[in-house]
């Protein structure tokens, strides 16, 4: 692979006694699309909080854009400004506006100026088509909103590479479309990305790769055309049926 930018060699991680990620080994290429999907405790959630150091893994390496996290020390606000990240729980302020939101993070991690932020902030958010709703409060926006919100927070902080942990679980099934087409935007514009979902029409038009989990290993890996044509694992079969005929 050439570039890759996420690196993960034999990573296990355990919580107590139970163990969600066993010897996970996974290169994401610079400017590549994944989607991992799986069962609800395949450990796909815990694998990406671990690229971001929101969890710490046990075993293995994992290097993201050059730095080893295993390397002692880290710094881990240098690896999360490369890396954002969006929640199924869209974690706003409830407090501050739109704009507010948007421009906390890069005035006080970046040292941007109230003036650079607020452009950089309404930049963003006419990338996620809701430039409407800088002045309104968390509350007073729809679900699909406040994640477009989120996402948009995110890009706020110029990272290299944005992790998405089932973004639309949260939201009623109309929501759903208008923010995973800002993600679809979000790949096209050549952003490396790692997304969590069951949205498999959305896997299916964006990644580059799917990844398939189950009890904490990678069981299955190709293009969408390869694993939804001719999946090779059961397991993965029976999730497909599943999935698509619920």
């Amino acid at each position: 692979m050439a570039d890759p930018i996420i690196q993960m060699q034999n990573v296990s991680k355990f919580f107590g006694d139970f163990q969600a990620l066993r010897d996970v080994s996974l290169d994401v290429a610079n400017g590549e699309r994944v989607v991992i999907c799986g069962p609800s405790g395949s450990g796909k959630s815990t694998l990406i909080r671990c690229i971001n150091r929101l969890e710490a893994h046990e075993a293995g390496q994992i290097t993201v854009g050059g730095t080893t996290l295993t390397d002692a020390p880290v710094d881990l606000e240098k690896i999360r400004g490369q890396v954002g990240m969006v929640f199924q729980q869209f974690n706003l302020f409830p407090h501050l506006t739109v704009l507010e939101n948007l421009c906390l993070g890069p005035r006080r991690a970046l040292g941007l100026t109230d003036a650079q932020a607020r452009d950089r902030a309404l930049m963003y958010l006419t990338r996620v088509q809701i430039p409407d709703q800088a002045d309104k409060f968390p509350r007073q926006l729809s679900g699909g909103q406040q994640q477009r919100v989120a996402i948009a927070r995110s890009l706020c902080m110029e990272p290299r590479i944005m992790l998405f942990d089932e973004p639309t679980s949260a939201l009623d099934p109309e929501m759903i479309a208008e923010v995973l087409d800002v993600m679809t935007e979000l790949a096209a514009s050549g952003m490396t990305m790692i997304v969590v979902t069951h949205e498999m029409g959305f896997a299916r038009r964006v990644a580059d790769r799917i990844v398939f989990m189950d009890k904490g290993e990678i069981v299955e890996i190709g293009t969408p055309e390869a694993v939804f044509t001719a999946p090779k694992s059961p397991r993965f079969k029976t999730f497909l049926n599943q999935i698509l005929n619920h």
